[in-house]
């Protein structure tokens, strides 16, 4: 904890949401800000801004609620009333209006950016990370009040960007080793992409950035560097996931649960499967929703439970993450059969008519819907054609029998 930068309730609240997050106490760091906030500490105003505009800007697994409108007006008012932050903070998302710059207490940007210096320079990881991003998103140059006329000659200037962009890797492993998991994903981009023309990119960089980050006990940078290790074959990246997966990235549970259903890197284990997703739900992940409930659909590694199986499925289609295919179709298949719920064909068909990728078993439930106008008024054409593509599909053949082409080439149903 950095005592010397921030008010000690502030640099504990660093520490609870970014420099030891896998201890689970990002709401208490949250509260502490919001407390902070509200007696007129400008900098927790600056960084509770941060928490309420989402997980692009802070870890996702502490659940803060967001707020773009209130984390503006916050950050707004931390510059004007002395956060040197949330001066630097407020130029790099556009925030920096004339009138809040008037209003800064700093005579310049170059005076706020050398108080967050001296703050990072005291060992704030936090710091480190906003000057780092100063350098690598090209902020500097507002700051020093520079434009290219400025400059004898076009390389003159070049060689200005140059010398700048490059103190942005530097300060950035300062960050990742001080906790600012962010710190990791800029420097995979710097080094996968380089700087434009300035700065070459090097590649071969990248692994040495999750290592450092997973070594630092990063959950997100433990979560990569494991699922790295597992794609390059072997059992190593396990350890990692499961540290992950421990310290609260909930989406690990899912890996590990793929890599013992499928074999990756390890012997095909069924239940172990199950119980990682298990835990992954616990904790809110959606893939790990999904997965269990199709185990529980097939009774794969686990007991038959249509009943949990469709809650499962409804819950991962409910959820602002956003759902594939799979959900789609099992919860049309649970609505065509009333396997866990209601049996209700419109429900089916909905569902079913929305799969981009249709399986076999679809066109065949879509068939028997239009066929046999269950819910919907009877189309035998179209019946036909949607039983035809589901190929051998046994139950769509046997359906089948029951339509026959009239003497004029109509399709009809039996009687």
């Amino acid at each position: 904890m950095i005592e010397r930068v921030f008010s000690p309730p502030v640099a504990e609240a660093l520490d609870c949401i970014f420099y030891h997050m896998r201890e689970g106490r990002g709401q208490e760091g949250f509260q502490l800000l919001e407390r902070e906030a509200a007696a007129g500490d400008a900098d927790a105003k600056c960084l509770l801004a941060r928490c309420l505009n989402g997980p692009s800007y802070v870890w996702a697994e502490h659940h803060f609620p967001e707020d773009e409108a209130r984390a503006t007006e916050l950050m707004r008012q931390a510059a004007q009333e002395g956060s040197a932050l949330a001066v630097l903070l407020c130029l790099r998302s556009g925030e920096l209006t004339p009138s809040v710059k008037k209003n800064m207490p700093f005579e310049s940007l170059r005076a706020a950016f050398d108080r967050v210096v001296e703050m990072a320079g005291s060992g704030d990881a936090f710091c480190q990370y906003t000057v780092g991003n100063v350098y690598f998103w090209w902020d500097f140059p507002k700051i020093d009040g520079k434009r290219p006329g400025d400059f004898p000659n076009h390389e003159a200037y070049r060689d200005y960007l140059r010398e700048n962009a490059s103190k942005a890797e530097d300060w950035f492993w300062k960050a990742l080793r001080g906790g600012v998991f962010f710190a990791a994903y800029n420097l995979r981009k710097l080094y996968e992409e380089g700087d434009e023309d300035l700065i070459p990119p090097r590649p071969e960089k990248v692994a040495e950035v999750w290592k450092a980050g997973a070594e630092a006990g990063l959950p997100p940078c433990q979560e990569v560097y494991g699922q790295r290790l597992l794609e390059g074959g072997g059992t190593a990246g396990l350890k990692w996931l499961e540290q992950a997966a421990e310290g609260g990235e909930a989406y690990s549970w899912y890996l590990l649960g793929r890599a013992y259903e499928f074999s990756k890197g390890v012997e095909h284990d069924q239940a172990r499967a199950v119980a990682y997703y298990e835990r992954g739900v616990a904790r809110g992940s959606v893939s790990c929703m999904v997965m269990l409930a199709q185990d529980l659909y097939l009774g794969a590694g686990v007991e038959r439970d249509y009943g949990r199986a469709y809650q499962l499925f409804a819950q991962a289609y409910q959820s602002p993450a956003g759902v594939g295919n799979w959900v789609l179709e099992y919860l049309g298949h649970c609505f065509f059969g009333g396997l866990g719920t209601q049996q209700n064909y419109d429900l089916a068909r909905q569902f079913l008519e929305r799969v981009e990728k249709p399986q076999t078993q679809t066109y065949y439930e879509l068939g028997c819907i239009y066929g046999q106008g269950l819910g919907v008024e009877a189309d035998i054409p179209r019946a036909v054609a949607l039983l035809q593509k589901a190929g051998d599909y046994q139950p769509a053949r046997e359906e089948l029998l029951h339509y026959k082409k009239t003497l004029f080439g109509k399709w009809v149903r039996r009687n």
